[in-house]
């Protein structure tokens, strides 16, 4: 997949392979709908953090779920 172009399909794929990698218990918290291309590089880069990573502390896991919270669309 190439994430280098801000896209809808990127933006998906992203936020899809993150709620699996995070294995987001409540799926509906958390829908690519609720993101747009204007963040697209935040996302990204929270994205290739998760995607780096093997496990999380429920720190880490609370820290993510909020950041993500402020990317979502107003």
């Amino acid at each position: 997949m190439n994430l280098t172009t801000a896209s809808v399909e990127n933006v998906e794929y992203m936020i899809e392979k993150i709620k699996e990698k995070l294995k987001v218990l409540n799926l509906g918290a958390i829908k690519p709908s609720h993101f747009d291309e204007n963040m697209y590089e935040e996302l990204k880069e929270i994205y290739e953090l998760v995607m780096k990573k093997n496990s999380f502390s429920p720190n880490e896991m609370q820290a993510l779920a909020e950041e993500l919270g402020n990317l979502r669309k107003q």
